[in-house]
């Protein structure tokens, strides 16, 4: 499904986009799913009055339907390797509106992968029970739709962050607040038509931003989850690019 140009393109960009993964039509029955969800009326704008409003996980069969797309799991055997990832769920769905508002959300940051004995958002070198970030296009994002901005080749900074301490619980929130070392990183948009899915490397940092255009983004942010945790001491052949990307990272530091 991915050509070898598009994975190394992942291995040293930390992310690739693959078009048309599912018809424009499911795509507009995953956003009548949605519309419900939020509480708002897409006939009656003064019912959009935040800028963001943000669904937690739920099963819905017109989701699933997206999700079982044959182009994905091909992609997932070829970025994380077969037999070593699972899907568990679509995480979070962050649906923009084109309204006035400030946004609390819009901060760099890259995703923690799992939470410790006490609650607590955490992530390790071996990005412990997350093999992927995910951005599923549910409509049509251009440059004004809030896309997802991303810093290209980030997630070669971030394991020189998580490195001193190995495997070990690491609170996400405070290596956050280390990565102004990626403000030199080239910044990216994550925009496409409705069908369109952003595969990203767990340690890629990105953040949201205010929509600028005149109907609502759908998108969701379903994490892979993993199966058989990373590992950068297998031999070459089997390194998937997930690993390959965390070898580069640490034996250029």
């Amino acid at each position: 499904m991915l050509s070898a140009a598009q994975i190394e393109d992942f291995v040293e960009h930390g992310f690739v986009r693959l078009d048309g993964v599912f018809s424009k039509n499911l795509a507009s029955r995953c956003r009548d799913v949605l519309w419900r969800k939020t509480g708002c009326d897409p006939d009656d704008r003064s019912t959009w009055t935040q800028p963001v409003v943000r669904i937690s996980h739920f099963d819905d069969p017109t989701l699933f339907e997206a999700h079982d797309a044959p182009a994905l799991k091909e992609a997932y055997d070829q970025l994380v390797g077969g037999g070593r990832w699972h899907f568990y769920g679509f995480g979070t769905f962050p649906i923009r509106f084109p309204v006035a508002g400030v946004l609390a959300d819009d901060g760099w940051h890259f995703d923690g992968s799992y939470f410790d004995a006490e609650g607590r958002l955490c992530v390790n070198m071996a990005s412990r029970g997350r093999a992927l970030l995910q951005l599923f296009l549910y409509s049509d994002v251009s440059a004004n739709d809030a896309p997802t901005r991303i810093r290209v080749g980030s997630h070669l900074d971030v394991p020189l962050l998580l490195a001193p301490y190995g495997d070990a619980d690491i609170l996400n929130e405070p290596i956050c607040r280390q990565l102004d070392v990626t403000e030199r990183r080239p910044v990216a948009l994550a925009t496409g038509e409705a069908g369109t899915v952003y595969f990203c490397h767990p340690f890629l940092v990105h953040a949201a931003q205010k929509h600028r255009g005149t109907e609502p983004r759908f998108l969701s942010q379903p994490p892979l989850g993993l199966k058989v945790p990373l590992s950068i001491d297998r031999p070459d052949p089997q390194l998937s690019p997930v690993e390959r990307a965390l070898r580069t990272a640490l034996r250029s530091a």
